[in-house]
């Protein structure tokens, strides 16, 4: 599934447009039913088979997630359950996957972990509490999507089981977290969590419930009926006002060979250089949750459509005050639903924009408005270029929502990231009331360079060829490493791992070769290992 295959994939749908899910509103409930038609990929060429999911199928899920919270606050919790008979999910479509190129496959693994964080990221702080249902068999990916809910009830029927099979059966790792939530999230002891991992039937019942893998088991004649009881019971937990829901509406933007064009934001393609500019635009009417919708879609673009494009050049257009104002109301209605919905999204897209696999380079010059969270875009950055002007209007600043609520994967601000041995320094930055021109910007180590308008040009000129000049593997694995500096959590673990573990394991003979687990898998043959150990 190579860019030309996936240039029509669409990122936006609409709960009318599920093939895959139903989503039925019942307030305080709402369930989820995933009932994949198997007739149905994203990309012809293989069957959805078992409740098996491509991501077409994770596109539906992320919009029903995304959407209960904002058009339906009323509702509590969350039961995802199977719509098939005796089959919750089969996990990810190992055709699909074993026919995808290396980069789809990593990219649709980190789009999947995005889509699960969002569910464990509604239950944590939006009263949205997520309970899997798994009426039958819970495989690989299927029971990674229920590892992201906050319980897990399964079906005891003496034949349906929970299973993370990757290992034995495909060569590769669980791609959406599922060893490292089984053993932070769930606390299951190391030794069991190894057998469970090569354990390619999984474990099923009591001891499933024993090993720590699920909440508890009930019997098939009253298993939806002992499940609605217990999400009543986690939707009467919170009972803060919210409402009514706001509807999302359709992005739509308009879509040229070079360009991607939104109401606020606008994407600027150099397929020749490998460059994108980006750009978001402050302007009359400036609505910081469709902004930042936009720029999420622009970046899922990036990451699907042009995976040739190795640089993002991230610009801003309009007045400091304006975003300065927008934030400032979101920060002092942050306890009212709606603006705390925005602002988790916002920290969603931003997360998802350190996570992306492009350097990133942010230009600050005549026109920028990198004020408050659009300059956490510009702290995203790999570096940060300002032009020192001879009137001092080149200018960024900081709000309240640069100190802290639009927090990093791993848990700092972009600021505390950037000045880990000054934490002192950070929070003056957040405090400081007047914009930073050129020159403080540099002596508050706030640009990696403050450039003079004679050199501007060939100084980025250079910077950005030299940049799309190295090799785009090496680049990948130093950003990762250098965006995340101290502690982890979870959540950093995953995508870490994801990176340097599944990275390296798709691309080699013993998944992915001529006889590699994953490229066999269903066909009569046995894989061939080359047994070194590396």
């Amino acid at each position: 599934m190579g860019p030309g295959r996936c240039a029509d994939i669409a990122l936006e749908t609409h709960p009318d447009h599920y093939r895959h899910w139903r989503l039925d509103i019942e307030p305080p409930l709402a369930t989820l039913t995933m009932a994949v038609t198997e007739e149905a990929p994203l990309i012809p060429g293989y069957k959805l088979k078992l409740n098996s999911y491509d991501l077409g199928v994770d596109i539906e899920l992320a919009d029903a997630v995304s959407r209960l919270r904002f058009e339906h606050p009323e509702v509590r919790a969350v039961i995802i359950t199977g719509g098939l008979d005796r089959v919750f999910c089969a996990g990810a479509n190992i055709h699909m996957l074993s026919t995808s190129t290396h980069g789809f496959k990593v990219n649709f693994c980190k789009y999947t972990n995005e889509t699960r964080l969002a569910i464990e990221d509604a239950s944590a702080h939006s009263g949205q509490h997520y309970i899997a249902a798994c009426n039958g068999t819970t495989a690989g990916g299927g029971y990674e999507l229920a590892l992201a809910c906050e319980e897990i009830y399964l079906v005891d029927d003496g034949n349906s089981a929970v299973s993370l099979p990757e290992v034995p059966l495909l060569g590769v790792l669980p791609g959406t977290g599922g060893l490292t939530r089984v053993i932070d999230k769930r606390k299951v002891r190391r030794d069991l969590a190894d057998v469970f991992s090569t354990l390619a039937e999984g474990i099923k019942g009591k001891r499933a419930v024993e090993w720590r893998l699920v909440d508890g088991v009930f019997p098939r004649s009253r298993f939806q009926e002992a499940v609605r009881e217990r999400a009543l019971a986690l939707a009467a937990q919170d009972t803060r006002p919210k409402g009514p829901g706001i509807v999302l509406e359709p992005l739509a933007p308009e879509v040229t060979a070079n360009a991607v064009r939104y109401r606020h934001v606008e994407l600027k393609l150099n397929h020749q250089e490998r460059t994108a500019e980006l750009t978001i635009h402050v302007g009359a009417g400036y609505e910081p949750l469709r902004a930042f919708r936009e720029l999420d879609d622009a970046l899922l673009r990036l990451r699907l459509h042009y995976d040739e494009i190795g640089l993002i050049i991230l610009k801003t257009r309009g007045s400091l005050d304006a975003v300065r104002t927008a934030d400032r109301a979101l920060f002092d209605h942050r306890s009212d639903w709606l603006a705390n919905e925005t602002l988790l999204f916002m920290a969603r897209t931003l997360r998802r924009l350190d996570l992306t696999a492009r350097s990133l380079f942010a230009v600050i010059d005549e026109g920028s408005c990198f004020a408050g969270s659009l300059l956490e875009i510009a702290l995203a950055a790999d570096r940060i270029y300002m032009l020192r002007d001879a009137d001092g209007a080149v200018q960024m600043a900081s709000s309240p929502l640069n100190g802290g609520i639009l927090p990093m994967t791993h848990g700092p601000s972009r600021l505390q990231a950037r000045f880990a041995a000054e934490p002192e320094h950070a929070a003056e930055i957040v405090n400081h009331a007047e914009p930073f021109d050129t020159d403080a910007a540099e002596e508050a180590g706030l640009v990696t360079a403050a450039v003079d308008e004679i050199d501007w040009e060939d100084e980025l000129r250079v910077a950005i060829e030299e940049r799309v000049s190295l090799s785009p593997d090496a680049l990948t694995g130093m950003e990762a490493n250098l965006r995340f500096p101290g502690v982890e959590t979870t959540d950093s673990k995953i995508f870490g791992r994801l990176t340097a573990w599944q990275n390296w394991i798709f691309s080699r003979p013993n998944a992915t070769g001529e006889r590699g687990a994953l490229t066999l898998y269903g066909k009569p043959e046995r894989p061939q290992f080359n047994w070194r150990r590396t």
